[in-house]
């Protein structure tokens, strides 16, 4: 390893601890997936089942077993904890990340260390990476299953065409069937828009097969065996029905994930845009030309970046169920393709600043990081901006960082300084995020304040229900106390003395639910709007 292969190396290693790993346990789980997954990945564990995953002692087959896997072996290192169930999606974002530096190395030269730092850098790389859930790994091995079809594409050596089919079976295992499918669809257009369909067929290697099957299907197999059930829940309902109905209620318009991957790709959005607008532009002029080989191998790898930026967008828009995660494995085609337009320009003898324009709305994108990092705390509390000292000071601060942006890229270094003075925004909003904003995300967003506060006025654990909240609160207070949370709504109303989680100001309607039975107020969480009673046992229970 070389001097600057070791320094890349410690640089990439402080930049993924930070971004992904420091302050993962500064907020609790928040939403409703977070700790429904980490929940199933603990209950796994205590029933030492790698096989089926449960809930609530219950099978869960909404998903595959990767990350709960990933998950059971966090939790056996560190202990059950919500920093521990998110240590895997940061564990496979830091993969990401060095296979990026690694494909670049080989393949790309120069530009290995931006790339690298851009994908870490990107928006929607950084919050799923600190996320426990399903779209990091996937995004994760699918994307290195990209990169290694590529090099296998130019390099012809199969080695890397088993790590294809290798990491496409990881997908599978993280999130089911689209992983293959997306592959397959990216390489097949692929293949029609450089006119090698032949690259179709020699893709389809039976070795590669083979070991695409012997890892992805056994655990399928297991889990059909055990639950008859699995194959009409994961594939038809949770696969076939989430795509082509609004079956779970996440109906968003056609054209949702254009800003969603805007967003995902901040700050480096203007420019990601620029460089596939390029790619576009001379892919258009070169449209009647037919590849040969080496002089043409830069535009089809463009190519071959757009259609893997493009197509997941398009194909998850026309599904009617959407979710901002569907398209987190084109993010990293982004990134790429930003950094191969700095690679090609920054081999011209001399680089040139690029258009003011275009350095002026990336400074300002950059600058404008830093303003909801800095009133995330406000936001979650409030649920809108606010006004006065506190607005100016974040908006006077972005405009400062956004100026310095622009300064630096309009002086002779240009490009070159690209990665480094956009990167400064990037560590201040996550820096700004767990030190500024953590405590009222934690507080607003998480179950975790609201099981410790009850847990302070039991004297023993007692059954818990809920009644009337939302379902992120049902599924975090099912974490932190790890138990079944009855939800009265479906009819399970305790017999014994329980405690019961309900909206602020509901004693009367809970009480019309339960005919003759004491209702007292334990307390009120005023930041989440929930006040909490002791319930007592029925006529009947208290009878036995």
């Amino acid at each position: 390893m070389t001097n600057r292969t070791r320094a890349d190396v410690l640089l990439l290693a402080g930049f993924c601890a930070f971004l992904f790993f420091y302050g993962l346990g500064q907020f609790g789980l928040v939403g409703a997936d977070e700790p429904r997954y980490a929940q199933v990945a603990r209950e796994m564990l205590e029933r030492r089942d790698w096989v089926t995953p449960a809930l609530g002692g219950q099978p869960w087959l909404e998903k595959p077993p990767l990350y709960y896997w990933q998950a059971m072996v966090s939790y056996s290192l560190y202990g059950v904890s919500d920093k521990a169930a998110r240590v895997p999606s940061a564990f496979d974002a830091t993969i990401l990340v060095l296979a990026v530096y690694l494909f670049l190395r080989r393949f790309r030269p120069g530009v290995e260390l931006d790339g690298a730092l851009i994908t870490a850098s990107c928006a929607g790389v950084v919050g799923f990476a600190r996320a426990a859930g399903t779209d990091m790994p996937l995004a994760s091995t699918f994307s290195i299953a990209m990169l290694a079809w590529w090099a296998w594409r130019e390099n012809g050596k199969r080695a890397y065409l088993a790590a294809f089919y290798f990491f496409l079976a990881l997908g599978m295992l993280a999130k089911g069937p689209v992983a293959p499918f997306l592959g397959a669809l990216i390489i097949v257009f692929y293949a029609a828009a450089a006119r090698e369909f032949r690259v179709i067929v020699k893709t389809l290697w039976l070795p590669g097969i083979v070991l695409f099957c012997a890892i992805s299907l056994p655990w399928y197999g297991a889990v059909q065996m055990r639950n008859p059930e699995f194959f009409h829940v994961f594939f038809l309902q949770h696969n076939l029905e989430r795509f082509s109905s609004n079956l779970y209620h996440h109906r968003a318009p056609l054209w949702y994930y254009l800003p969603v991957t805007l967003l995902a790709l901040a700050p480096w959005t203007v420019f990601a845009l620029t460089a596939f607008v390029e790619s576009a532009r001379l892919w258009w002029a070169e449209r009647s030309s037919v590849p040969t080989g080496g002089e043409d191998r830069e535009l089809q790898f463009r190519k071959f970046l757009s259609l893997w930026l493009a197509l997941p967008i398009v194909f998850f828009s026309i599904s009617q169920s959407k979710l901002p995660g569907y398209v987190l494995p084109a993010i990293p085609a982004g990134a790429l393709l930003l950094a191969d337009y700095l690679r090609q320009h920054l081999r011209q003898e001399k680089a040139e600043a690029p258009p003011k324009a275009l350095v002026v709305m990336h400074a300002l994108l950059a600058g404008a990081c830093i303003v909801p990092a800095l009133l995330a705390g406000y936001l979650a509390t409030q649920h809108h901006l606010p006004r006065g000292r506190a607005m100016f000071g974040a908006l006077g601060f972005g405009l400062v960082l956004a100026a310095g942006v622009a300064l630096t890229l309009f002086s002779r270094a240009g490009l070159r300084t690209l990665r480094f003075v956009t990167l400064i925004p990037v560590v201040l909003a996550v820096a700004a995020v767990l030190k500024i904003g953590s405590t009222s995300l934690d507080q607003s967003l998480s179950a975790r304040p609201l099981a410790r506060e009850i847990a302070s006025v039991e004297s023993h654990s007692l059954p818990l229900a809920v009644f009337g909240v939302r379902r992120e609160v049902e599924y975090g207070l099912a974490f932190y106390r790890n138990q079944v949370i009855v939800r009265y709504e479906k009819g399970s109303v305790p017999a014994e003395g329980h405690l019961l989680v309900a909206p602020e100001n509901s004693q009367l309607l809970v009480s019309g639910q339960l005919a003759d039975r004491r209702v007292l107020l334990l307390g009120h969480f005023a930041p989440q709007h929930v006040d909490y009673y002791w319930i007592t046992a029925s006529a009947s229970s208290a009878a036995r």
